[in-house]
């Protein structure tokens, strides 16, 4: 009772008012879609600083640094041209072949990384979401930032080879349509983000599901018109393979700048509609297993 007496004297107790005002009150979720997008505006900062380090540090002790951003879509492009274009000669539109495959192949790579990325979001942060609150989309919107700056780095280097063969081949058609790449950009980052987070949200509870999303990847690239135009499947066909959102995007992008695709404003549409489904079911899966997700990882 002394000791308890002399604590109260060094440390006064300071009453509590109802005016008193919070700088952050944090309340439980129960939405299926309880997203506050305003309380990510406000971690902006630490959207930022995950940036930094999943750009800086993934490369800060190797010897070519942010060159590896150029060397495997490169390395991947020639092993395409040679076995696609040269062996099995499986035709490109009239596109230069190098070009045809290094489009599909800048588009494939910033999707297929994200995906691949977001998936592991829960598991490979569990240490940080048991000790800390934030939103916990922080995580994989820092994902899809972060390899946006590697994307833009392929882009100038798909740039570069696009001007060299305008100076050396003739004229290849850029048509208007080179004005939605941001568009196209944005898409791509959230059909990434909604299968990502989809996906992320069932290895909490099935752990194994981390090992298929790498080989599920590899079997969505070649379902996928990146080693081959959009044109060589037959019409009774055409239909599933426009299911999948990232075949309207590849085309578009070829025929933005190669003008070449068989891609029509329809067939837009349907990927546009099908990544906003994603989105939707992705957040809201998100949304209910991130609230119990610490108990079962």
């Amino acid at each position: 009772m002394e000791s308890q007496t002399a604590i109260s004297q060094i440390v006064p107790q300071v009453p509590v008012t109802d005016d008193e005002q919070w700088t952050t009150i944090i309340r439980p979720r129960n939405g299926w879609f309880d997203i506050d997008l305003g309380e990510l505006w406000r971690y902006r900062d630490l959207i930022r600083l995950f940036v930094r380090r999943d750009f800086v540090a993934q490369y800060k002790q190797t010897i070519l640094g942010p060159l590896w951003f150029v060397i495997q879509p490169l390395f991947t492009t020639l092993v395409f041209t040679i076995i696609f274009g040269r062996v099995a000669k499986i035709p490109t539109d009239g596109a230069p072949a190098f070009l045809f495959f290094l489009a599909g192949t800048v588009c494939w790579s910033y999707f297929s990384l994200c995906l691949t990325q977001t998936a592991d979001t829960f598991v490979t942060n569990a240490h940080i979401f048991g000790k800390v609150y934030f939103p916990r989309l922080v995580i994989p919107i820092s994902i899809v930032i972060s390899n946006l700056l590697k994307w833009l780095i392929q882009f100038g280097l798909f740039l570069g080879f696009l001007f060299y063969f305008m100076l050396k081949s003739g004229p290849i058609t850029v048509s208007a349509w080179a004005l939605v790449t941001p568009l196209l950009l944005i898409q791509m980052g959230l059909l990434s983000l909604g299968c990502g987070i989809l996906v992320s949200s069932m290895t909490t509870r099935y752990q194994d599901l981390r090992h298929v999303v790498a080989f599920g990847a590899q079997l969505w690239m070649y379902a996928t018109p990146i080693v081959y135009p959009l044109s060589q499947i037959p019409e009774g066909y055409r239909l599933w393979f426009l299911l999948n959102p990232m075949t309207a995007i590849v085309e578009s992008f070829r025929y933005a700048f190669l003008g070449t695709s068989a891609v029509t404003l329809n067939y837009v549409l349907i990927s546009v509609g099908i990544t906003a489904l994603l989105v939707f079911l992705g957040i809201v899966s998100f949304s209910r297993v991130e609230k119990t997700f610490v108990d079962t990882v």
